[in-house]
């Protein structure tokens, strides 16, 4: 199993070495969002084996301070596989759009400095996510980090190469178009994630996630696709390493 997107911090699992031992075996990409967990990151990558990163500022981070020479000096170190967690969240206020819309950028442009792929968080601003990669023409090398858009839109990002992050929110009952996405776009183009601690999956759902859960995820994936379970896991692996330099 691959979790291509958690965030696994000291601060939300004080049982952290249970929680990635749980993962023996499999693989769990945490992905930083600010200063603090960019540096959390590269700690856990030292530590772990299983355990990979990705470096980024999340545009909820955009008026704070932040460090993007740190991501850029360290975007090539072991075990860093993207940039990211980065891209667009409109839905606490707009005031920022075009400042957001900057740190997006300059971010997309140190993965192509570097041959990185980049891990995208877009919420309430999925047109203005699709234009700027289309821009970049960075497709091929993009995560829809926990998509959440149209059949329609999901269909435009993966002519543009992107991959499809799938998590949690697919087992919740009123998950009718995230369904209708994973129904009708080839499993090749979907990866699976948790988002850990966020959007614990039924029949877990109100509990801390955790990258373990995945399981859940590629279950109800199965059952929509009418394939094995353990298709499910070797295809999205594959999908991962295809993103993903895993060495």
């Amino acid at each position: 199993m691959v979790d291509t997107h958690c965030h696994v911090f000291l601060s939300d699992y004080p049982d952290i070495d249970d929680v990635i031992k749980r993962m023996d075996g499999n693989i769990i990409i945490v992905s930083g969002v600010d200063d603090s967990s960019n540096r959390e990151v590269l700690d856990l990558c030292s530590h772990y084996d299983n355990v990979y990163g990705t470096l980024g500022i999340h545009p909820e981070c955009v008026d704070d301070s932040y460090d993007l020479d740190f991501v850029r000096s360290h975007i090539n170190d072991p075990k860093i596989v993207a940039v990211g967690e980065i891209g667009l969240d409109y839905y606490y206020t707009r005031d920022n759009r075009e400042r957001q819309i900057d740190l997006f950028c300059r971010q997309i442009e140190i993965a192509l400095e570097f041959g990185k792929p980049i891990v995208v968080h877009s919420r309430d601003a999925i047109s203005d996510t699709y234009d700027i990669i289309k821009k970049y023409n960075i497709g091929t090398m993009t995560d829809i980090h926990c998509f959440s858009g149209s059949l329609e839109m999901a269909l435009e990002f993966v002519k543009l190469g992107c991959k499809l992050g799938i998590g949690g929110v697919l087992t919740f009952k009123n998950s009718g178009r995230i369904k209708d996405v994973v129904s009708n776009i080839d499993i090749s183009n979907l990866l699976l994630e948790t988002d850990s601690p966020y959007l614990t999956p039924e029949p877990f759902r109100g509990k801390r996630n955790e990258p373990y859960n995945i399981i859940y995820v590629a279950q109800v994936i199965a059952r929509i696709k009418g394939i094995s379970v353990s298709d499910v896991l070797e295809i999205t692996k594959r999908n991962s390493y295809s993103l993903f330099d895993f060495r």
